[in-house]
């Protein structure tokens, strides 16, 4: 027999009677003044918008988005007007790697020169400079960025190097003889702000058909399939506008308006699709146009408050993270969250409302027939049988499955994309391998900084440095340190200067030289000048103290999101042992993903079935992402199921058979927005940057476990192995709680 929903008009209040329920009362205002809450959305939406491009959107410095000692260097240097690194480096080959001769280098640096004179984007052109063994020549070339300093200046320098960029190139297509590339800070951020472009506006492209093709398939007819996606859309336009005003108070990272996308486009299709899969299935019942979206509001409109508490809950963990940028993730996310809930809430009705009956409409010729609501569904009924007939033996092998997956997890090694993870196919970083490969000192460097309240002692700072570059150079841990120069800001206020070191940043020979530097040298630079407080910056020197700041503070957002879940689904489900069960579940999810990701990415096994690569690490910051995410996402699926079951339990349906019915009358919609969520989330692992790709897989991956083992048989044996004890709840508890509706 196949297991279906009772009828929810069984229980007390009537669902007909909007006045019991304070969602039915919101859903009914809607429905009442339809028209208005339909153009109020749309003002609050183009508001939001508009507001947010008038304001515009302001992002976080190096030094505001960094953390620890580098963050204070960081952001010292941006106070104190410091010149920008404004050069590119122009480098001259041999076209078949031989030894270089002098006189072809220099008859194309000349033509470089002359190629450079005249342009306002270029300051001046520095001497040529060969390398040891003469297989290479470097050209320095300075940007002028007029009077604009610091991040200013970066950013000016980003925008018109493309000019020197198409001069250089011009230059090297014309002389077959030489081969020349260019390469700076300027060109490389041109070039790898592009790439990122380019890998989102096609994962933007490709995830609007992806959603409604799965929608259409979902639910066989095109107003069905779009009113979710025009809802998601509308909340994610009107998130982005709110974050954008919000960032004039609390500047964001770059990566927000990715991460308001992602998050938006799942949980706005969600909670729409499970509104409008409720609505459908009462009218299918029998009920009026109105009953059936009274019902929709009091049980599916519950369920996505509950679960957008939930999200917004995880995803508040973020402002504990001690990282700007996360915390920035956290308030678009939440934003988007609470948008789409509340449109969900309150214009959806309306829409549903005034177009009725047309949802079905136009209607996809075998597709509507196979998705009609009502129709016998064969297989989640067939995995409730076997599972429900041993639930003890399915909980034990799904679980252990899941544990087994998740042990890898244990064994997990951190680190930071560096140069070596950024794509090798874009010219700016193939010049940068050769540049670095024939002058060291042109690779990473750690910048020493100085700072003090009033200028510093400038004979005091010459002594210092200069003892400084003579135990850097005696250490062998530096690129010619000895040439290193001090950089004296205006003021007086702020001193730098940079010790180069050969590898990578993510490298062992950055990592000994930051020791070095910051246990004894810099120290003692800083004792030797007056009233002058030091700390070290950089890309290794970041990349340590983010990862210092995560593993300490790991442990207090786990810790939050944990307790803080918990408390919100005792009070949903007035249930201590529901709430525990689906932490629990959570966290073994959770742990699969992680699990998957040492395997594929760490490991390397499976790595090229998906077009990954075998990077030997996790990036640093997704472990703490991914849990926040997974743990808020996956509670929409498990509030759902739980509510259906909850459901069918109040209008006393024994235990196993509530069970039964409700992972079978929510599997289609599960199933769908489950199917939404991996396919959305698997166009980010086809991204270009390794900490996409593994974010996109990490989530695909994660939610596909949730929406099929934890939620087809972990959940299902769990709550049968406990029978009557889900729903126990200690009554001092109980009394502390807002009476149920």
């Amino acid at each position: 027999m196949t297991a279906t929903a009772p009828p929810v008009r069984t229980q007390a209040p009537p669902s007909r009677d909007p006045g019991h329920h304070p969602l039915r009362r919101l859903a009914g205002w809607s429905i009442r003044h339809r028209v208005l809450a339909i153009v109020l959305w749309i003002v609050l939406v183009a508001g939001a918008v508009a507001g947010g491009g008038i304001a515009g959107t302001r992002m976080l410095t190096e030094g505001e988005s960094g953390s620890g000692q580098s963050a204070r260097a960081d952001r010292a240097l941006e106070h104190s007007a410091f010149p920008a690194d404004l050069t590119e480096r122009v480098l001259i080959r041999d076209p078949a790697g031989g030894v270089l001769q002098p006189a072809t280098a220099r008859a194309a640096a000349a033509r470089l020169r002359a190629a450079y004179g005249g342009m306002p984007e270029v300051a001046s052109v520095g001497p040529l400079a060969f390398s040891d063994g003469g297989r290479a020549a470097v050209l320095p070339v300075v940007l002028d960025t007029g009077a604009a300093t610091g991040e200013a200046a970066e950013t000016l320098a980003t925008d018109r190097v493309g000019a020197v960029l198409e001069a250089t190139a011009r230059v090297a297509s014309a002389d077959p003889g030489v081969r020349i590339g260019q390469v700076g800070d300027a060109s490389v951020s041109r070039a790898v702000d592009a790439a990122i472009s380019d890998d989102f506006s096609r994962a933007e492209l490709l995830s609007l058909p992806v959603t409604l093709g799965i929608l259409l398939l979902a639910f066989g007819a095109l107003f069905a399939a779009g009113v979710p996606v025009l809802l998601a859309l509308s909340a994610v336009a009107g998130a982005l506008g709110l974050t954008a005003m919000v960032s004039q108070v609390l500047p964001v990272s770059e990566a927000v308006s990715s991460v308001v996308l992602l998050i938006g486009m799942a949980v706005g299709v969600d909670y729409s699709l499970f509104y409008v899969r409720r609505a459908r299935e009462e009218r299918a019942r029998g009920a009026g146009a109105r009953a059936a979206l009274d019902v929709a509001a009091a049980t599916s409109g519950r369920a996505v408050v509950v679960s957008g508490l939930a999200v917004i809950v995880a995803m508040a963990g973020l402002l504990l993270s001690g990282n700007a940028v996360f915390t920035s993730m956290a308030i678009g996310t939440i934003l988007v969250v609470a948008v789409a809930v509340t449109g969900s809430l309150t214009v959806l009705p309306a829409v549903l409302s005034l177009i009725g009956d047309r949802i079905d409409r136009p209607r996809i010729p075998l597709l509507h027939r196979l998705s009609r609501p009502g129709r016998r569904r064969r297989l989640w009924p067939a995995v409730m049988r076997v599972v429900l007939a041993r639930p003890k033996a399915s909980l034990a092998v799904a679980a252990g499955a899941l544990a087994l997956l998740a042990a890898p997890a244990l064994g997990m090694t951190l680190g930071e994309s560096g140069a070596d993870s950024l794509p090798r196919d874009i010219p700016e970083l193939q010049t940068y391998d050769a540049l670095t490969a024939a002058f060291p000192q042109n690779g990473f460097a750690h910048d020493v900084v100085l700072w003090a309240d009033r200028s510093m002692d400038r004979d005091a700072l010459q002594t210092a440095a200069a003892r400084l570059r003579r135990e850097a150079a005696a250490s062998g841990l530096f690129a010619d340190a000895g040439a290193a120069e001090l950089r004296l800001a205006p003021d007086a206020r702020t001193a730098a200067i940079d010790l180069p070191y050969e590898g990578d940043y993510t490298g062992t020979a950055a990592d000994r030289s930051l020791d070095l530097l910051r246990g004894e040298l810099v120290p003692e630079m800083a004792a030797a000048v007056p009233g002058a407080h030091a700390g070290v910056a950089g890309e290794t020197a970041g990349s340590r103290d983010f990862a210092d700041v995560m593993r300490g503070r790991l442990p207090l957002v786990i810790g939050f999101v944990l307790a803080v879940t918990f408390l919100v689904l005792v009070a949903a489900f007035r249930s201590v042992v529901v709430a525990a069960t689906a932490v629990l579940l959570n966290l073994l999810s959770v742990g699969a993903a992680y699990g998957l990701l040492v395997l594929v990415f760490q490991h390397g096994f499976g790595a090229g079935l998906i077009g990954a690569s075998h990077t030997g690490f996790i990036v640093d910051w997704l472990p703490l992402f991914l849990f926040v995410v997974l743990f808020g996402l996956s509670m929409d699926y498990h509030v759902f199921v739980v509510s259906r079951i909850r459901e069918a339990h109040d209008a006393g349906v024994p235990t196993r058979l509530a069970v039964a019915r409700g992972v079978t009358s929510s599997a289609g919609v599960v199933t769908s927005a489950a199917a939404v969520m991996v396919g959305v989330f698997a166009i980010f692992g086809t991204l270009s940057l390794v900490e996409f790709k593994q974010m996109g897989v990490g989530l695909a991956a994660a939610i596909l476990i949730d929406a099929t083992v934890v939620r087809a048989v972990l959940l299902p044996a769990a709550m049968t192995v406990l029978g009557r004890r889900n729903w126990w709840m200690p009554a001092r508890l109980a009394r502390l709680l807002p009476a149920a509706h």
